[in-house]
């Protein structure tokens, strides 16, 4: 199991795919391990592209020895650092939800690693419903709350995918299973605070104004973590910005509901660069 140490970390990460393909990396979410883009994203990738997949600070093997809270400059230091470290040149960043987050970070701070960002479910900054929302989750954990098994998968499902797919008789068994899958492992409950803290907190609402990098935005229309408006944000604040909308689509859709066809567009996006 291969470690990377970095200045405030000992990063977990694995390259899967083609060792002579262009350099593609994943950045999760909140609660999302590396190894969740190994069963729906990766597969389809690996034949032309090399994937690299890692742990982010406060989940999975990735061991942070730096006090938290952390803002989200000191998740991108990290994703810096190992890229710098183990990519040989600048790579292609894939990123949803807080990941888009950290990417967005890096283009701004290190512009010299990103070749293109492929962001989905994101925004500049936390507010509205989303920020009320984090917030409560925070202090819910705080006050001592968990939400697990099944009450963890009625409460996270509706956030992640649209209606449609929950009312789907054929594919909520499946989804199903696969959340109680991520609710017994406890990431969600061991990450919520640190990570969904840095979630809450950033705004790059000035600073993506500066971003030199090829950036596309890919907003869910059903998404109500990170609404399309979000997204439409981040893509008018940076310069020549792409922005795509995917009709039918929550924030959690690529994984287990419609990665086959989220896959097939960032490819579409990635083989451009």
């Amino acid at each position: 199991m291969p470690f990377f140490q970095g200045s405030e970390a000992e990063i977990w990460y694995e390259q899967l795919g083609n060792p002579d393909g262009p350099q593609l990396v994943w950045v999760g979410g909140g609660g999302t391990r590396g190894r969740d883009w190994q069963r729906f994203q990766t597969p389809h990738f690996a034949g032309a592209f090399r994937n690299l997949v890692y742990d982010n600070r406060g989940i999975g093997e990735t061991r942070c020895a730096a006090v938290a809270p952390w803002g989200i400059e000191r998740f991108s230091h990290d994703l810096a650092e190992l890229t710098a470290g183990v990519c040989g040149g600048p790579a292609i960043f894939i990123g949803t939800s807080l990941g888009s987050a950290i990417v967005q970070q890096l283009a701004i701070d290190r512009p010299d690693l990103v070749r293109c960002a492929v962001l989905m479910g994101t925004g500049a900054w936390s507010t509205g419903w989303g920020w009320d929302y984090q917030a409560a989750e925070i202090e819910f954990r705080r006050l001592g709350g968990r939400l697990d098994g099944m009450m963890g998968v009625a409460h996270y499902a509706a956030m992640l995918y649209p209606a449609r797919a929950l009312g789907d008789r054929d594919l909520w068994p499946r989804l199903k299973a696969l959340m109680l899958e991520w609710m017994d492992s406890g990431d969600n409950e061991e990450s919520l605070v640190p990570q969904w803290d840095a979630s809450l907190r950033f705004d790059q609402r000035e600073a993506l104004r500066g971003v030199t990098v090829p950036v596309h935005v890919i907003a869910f229309a059903e998404d109500v973590e990170a609404p399309p408006q979000d997204g439409e944000e981040v893509a008018r604040l940076v310069p020549g910005a792409t922005f795509h909308l995917l009709e039918g689509l929550g924030h959690g859709s690529w994984y287990g509901h419609a990665h086959d066809r989220i896959n097939v567009y960032i490819e579409a996006i990635v083989r451009r660069y």
